[in-house]
């Protein structure tokens, strides 16, 4: 089956563009990257992918073009693709925050032809060097839409949002094109999300524990026993400060692009800090806090069975609902969007 593109540009040639680019090409895709730095088009080319330092070189003709920038290139780079993109070609990226980013898009007249995206998946290492063609195969994704009534970040406790109300806004067609890529051509799984519900979720599961992370590595940093502590580290600590290892101004980015959910996650965790450190001072109860997530502790996937949603007008809003419960598409078929979980 010939891929769902017979061009894809991913424009930045970082550790998840550079992987993406060498996916496609490695699954039979018309691949041609971008980056802004001439040592990582030589390396892309040496790793026998087509590559050039020009926007509108790469964007000319592709038939998908994928933002693989930094969240501060976003905005100009977005410019420079409403010069030169086609008129039937769909606009995508790979940036874990997605309510900015199409903000950016949006502004730049891309608004109608753009569906987020984020593979679930990366190292604390970065650039083109440390890209691999494996870091994406079958990987999860989110792959994100609009809402005309999205919920106004921040205005709710933590894991309140409640999923499925308001419309999606998508061009159904474009949607499934895409899915078809990742879930045929990439083998992955896709969660397809309003952008305000992937933002919260973001900042549960990747932006606050990278705040956290940091914190970890911030507190030995200044510790008078630094050394020793340092000496004695295992397992735990290596583990916990992993992704605090990776570039810091990146981590920076991320978290003030996504400050409207992160603030408010890491204000419950203070307030859940500072009651443990009150009961540890005052000799008090403190079970409630270690066992408040017991059942996520241990647990598996339930293995729900398969299902289909067809396609039909309006098909979208129901997938972005069962999506934001916990199901996963897996394939896209003529008829049906098929999902697990």
């Amino acid at each position: 089956m010939s891929p769902p593109y017979a061009r894809v540009a991913v424009l930045g040639l970082g550790l998840v563009g550079g992987s993406l680019a060498r996916l496609l090409q490695a699954r039979g895709v018309d691949v041609v990257g971008q980056d802004v730095d001439p040592a990582t088009v030589l390396a892309a080319r040496a790793a026998g992918l087509a590559a050039t330092g020009a926007v509108d070189e790469a964007v000319d003709g592709a038939d998908l073009v994928v933002l693989a920038v930094p969240l501060r290139a976003m905005r100009a780079t977005a410019l420079q693709v409403a010069r030169t993109i086609g008129p039937d070609a769909t606009l995508t990226d790979v940036g874990s925050v997605k309510a900015p980013v199409r903000q950016v898009v949006e502004e730049a007249g891309l608004g109608a032809r753009y569906l987020g995206a984020h593979p679930m998946a990366g190292t604390e290492h970065s650039g083109f060097a440390a890209s691999s063609a494996a870091l994406l195969d079958a990987a999860p994704w989110a792959v994100t839409v609009a809402r005309s009534d999205a919920t106004q970040p921040g205005a709710t406790e933590p894991g309140t949002t409640e999923p499925g109300t308001g419309a999606a806004a998508v061009d159904e067609q474009r949607l499934a094109r895409l899915l078809s890529l990742l879930t045929g051509t990439l083998g992955g799984t896709v969660a397809v999300l309003t952008d305000d519900v992937h933002d919260e979720s973001a900042a549960l599961i990747s932006h606050v524990p990278h705040v956290l992370a940091t914190q970890l590595l911030n507190m030995v940093a200044g510790a008078p026993v630094r050394g020793a502590a340092l000496r004695l580290a295992a397992g735990s600590f290596r583990d916990g400060t992993r992704v605090a290892r990776t570039d810091p101004a990146r981590t920076e980015a991320m978290v003030t692009q996504n400050a409207a959910w992160v603030a408010p996650v890491l204000r419950k965790v203070v307030r859940d800090l500072e009651a443990l450190v009150a009961g540890l001072e005052t000799n008090a109860p403190v079970h409630g806090f270690f066992h408040a997530a017991d059942e996520l502790r241990g647990s598996g996937s339930e293995g729900r069975p398969a299902a289909q949603v067809p396609l039909r007008a309006g098909w979208s809003a129901v997938l972005a609902e069962r999506c934001a419960a916990g199901a996963v598409v897996t394939a896209v078929t003529r008829d049906a969007v098929v999902l697990a979980g």
